[in-house]
C-alpha cells in the first residue's frame, strides 16, 4: 500500500499544513481537507508515514459525523472531493483521504474528554489527587473509569509546540462563558454516545479529542476529525483490566516503540522501521472494521 506522506495538488491554491492534515481552498465557502498519512507522537511529525492511516481516519471520521449529526451540525459539504480538483495526480491524491467541508472559523481550544483514569491524567492524579485541577476521589486506580466523564480543555499549539491543559475558567476567557459551556456540553454528549456505542462493538473509548468552528452567524459546528485512532485512545474491551494501561487500536503503538529509543522528544524524530509501521496500520484497520464494520 503506498503512503503519502505530503499532498502536493495543482488544482487549488495550498493553505497550510498541520501534523496530519493539509488544506487547500476550493472557493470563498469551502476548503478541501486531505488527511495524510503522517503520524505526530508527543507534538512532533514523525519522517515515516503510516500506509493507509489517511483512508482510515476519513472513515472512520464519516461514519462519526453521520452518526453524530443529531448532536451538533459539522464541518462537512457533502461535495466528492474528487470532484473539485482538475488532474489524475490530484484525484489520486484526494481518493478516500478528503472532505469538502465548509469554511468556518476554529476555536481556539481542544475540547478533551477524559473517561478513564490514564496517561497524563494518571500522573497528575498520583501527584495530586486531581485531574487538570479537578479534584477526584482517592483510591482511584490506573485505567480506572471515572465516576463521571471530564472535560479538560486544552491550548492548540503551533506545529512542533506542546498544547497545554488549561481550566475551564482559562476556557471560558478565551470563548465567551456561553460558548465555553456550549463546547463544554456537546464534548460531554458527544463523548457519552460514541462511547455508548463503541462498548458494544468491542472498543473502550478512555479519551479522545473534538475541534468545533463558528461561521459568521455564531452557530458552533463540529470540525477537524472525530474519535479516530489518531485523536483518541482505544481499548479493546476484552482486554481491559483496571490496574494495567490495556494496548491500544491507536497511536500509543508507536508512542511505546518511541520510548525505547532513547530519542529526546525532540525534532527530528527517529526512522520507523517496517515491522512498526506495519503493526500500525493493522491497529488502526481493526479498530475501523470494529467500529463501522468496513
Amino acid at each position: 500500500m503506498n503512503a503519502l506522506h505530503e499532498s502536493n495538488l495543482s488544482s487549488l491554491r495550498f493553505l497550510h499544513r498541520g501534523k496530519v492534515r493539509d488544506l487547500y481552498e476550493v472557493d470563498a465557502d469551502n476548503l478541501l481537507i486531505v488527511q495524510t498519512d503522517r503520524l505526530s507522537a508527543f507534538d512532533v511529525i514523525l519522517p515515516t508515514p503510516i500506509p493507509g492511516k489517511g483512508r482510515v481516519l476519513t472513515t472512520v471520521s464519516n461514519f462519526w459525523f453521520k452518526k453524530l449529526g443529531h448532536i451538533i451540525p459539522n464541518h462537512l459539504t457533502g461535495i466528492d472531493p474528487e470532484s473539485v480538483v482538475k488532474t489524475d495526480a490530484d484525484r489520486e491524491q484526494v481518493r478516500g483521504r478528503a472532505f469538502v467541508t465548509k469554511k468556518l472559523k476554529p476555536l481556539p481550544i481542544e475540547a478533551i474528554v477524559r473517561g478513564y483514569l490514564v496517561g497524563s491524567g494518571w500522573k497528575d492524579y498520583k501527584k495530586t489527587g486531581a485531574v487538570c485541577g479537578i479534584e477526584l476521589p482517592t483510591g482511584l486506580r490506573e485505567a480506572q473509569k471515572l465516576p463521571e466523564p471530564l472535560f479538560t480543555p486544552s491550548t492548540k499549539a503551533a506545529v512542533g509546540d506542546h498544547d497545554e491543559n488549561i481550566s475551564f475558567a482559562a476556557a471560558e476567557k478565551l470563548l465567551g462563558s456561553g460558548r465555553a459551556k456550549q463546547v463544554k456540553e456537546a464534548t460531554l454528549t458527544l463523548y457519552k454516545a460514541a462511547a455508548d456505542y463503541a462498548l458494544q462493538h468491542g472498543i473502550i473509548i478512555a479519551d479522545t479529542k473534538f475541534e468545533f468552528g463558528e461561521d459568521k452567524e455564531g452557530t458552533l459546528y463540529l470540525i477537524d476529525e472525530v474519535l479516530t485512532p489518531d485523536s483518541s485512545r482505544f481499548w479493546p474491551a476484552d482486554q481491559y483490566i483496571v490496574g494495567s494501561n490495556p494496548p491500544s487500536f491507536d497511536k500509543q503503538f508507536v508512542r511505546d516503540w518511541l520510548e525505547t529509543t532513547g530519542w529526546d522528544k525532540q525534532s527530528p524524530a527517529p526512522e520507523i522501521p517496517v515491522e512498526v509501521q506495519r503493526g500500525t496500520t493493522e491497529k488502526y484497520c481493526e479498530a475501523q472494521r470494529l467500529l463501522t464494520g468496513e
